[in-house]
């Protein structure tokens, strides 16, 4: 499942990113990639050691766990702290796939990737180029989102980052560990989470809606991992 999540942050949030990065050094993007990927990443991202790392990776985080969609969506159960890359020049990342396991660098918690999560800091406008291409069982689609919006999709997806042919695109990028490892079983989660939502607004607390609901939580009590 991928899901467009608008308005993860506001304008004066992505402004206050956008200011606080422009004044950052910059690193490598392929210091952190694996060596397969290395050889197809030519980016540029924020050092997890730079003094304002920490401060920033926790506005991203904060503004995802605030938002329903996305708690709906990933039901996380460990998010990686969130990283920014910068793409111009030609900047690019080839066809990858994320690495399954990762470890926070904060808590030195060893963290499964089930979803991945890109949140735009760059408005469409901004740059030429720079789609995300994600590939999965039904097509391909590209991505290409207001600045402040994000995209979620399973981190077992392929995907590359086209060419920037003109201006800069920026982003932030994390990984989260969900309560349920199955996307299928997390996509069927979120599709009867949505539909309860609507019946509620609908038929209030009904006998019907409250045995959905009922269904719901046995459901993610059955798939769900601690």
């Amino acid at each position: 499942m991928m899901l467009h999540i608008p308005g993860v942050l506001s304008p004066a949030e992505v402004l206050h990113l956008r200011e606080q990065l422009d004044a950052a050094g910059w690193a490598n993007g392929a210091l952190t990639a694996g060596s397969q990927a290395a050889h197809s990443k030519r980016n540029l991202q924020l050092s997890p050691d730079h003094p304002a790392f920490a401060e920033l990776s926790g506005q991203v985080r904060t503004a995802l766990e605030r938002h329903p969609l996305f708690i709906a969506a990933a039901l996380p159960a460990h998010i990686l702290p969130p990283m920014f890359n910068y793409y111009q020049g030609g900047g690019t990342y080839g066809n990858h796939v994320d690495n399954t396991v990762q470890q926070d660098r904060f808590t030195r918690q060893t963290v499964r990737t089930d979803v991945s999560t890109t949140v735009f800091l760059s408005d469409p406008d901004d740059y030429q180029g720079g789609e995300l291409v994600v590939e999965d069982t039904y097509g391909t689609h590209e991505v290409k989102l207001a600045a402040g919006d994000a995209i979620v999709y399973p981190s077992t997806s392929l995907h590359r980052v086209e060419p920037v042919t003109q201006g800069r695109r920026l982003a932030a990028f994390l990984w989260t560990q969900s309560l349920v490892r199955d996307a299928w079983q997390r996509s069927m989660l979120f599709e009867l989470d949505m539909t309860i939502l609507k019946l509620r607004q609908q038929l209030g607390d009904s006998a019907e809606v409250l045995k959905l609901t009922h269904h719901y939580h046995n459901l993610l009590r059955q798939w769900g991992e601690p």
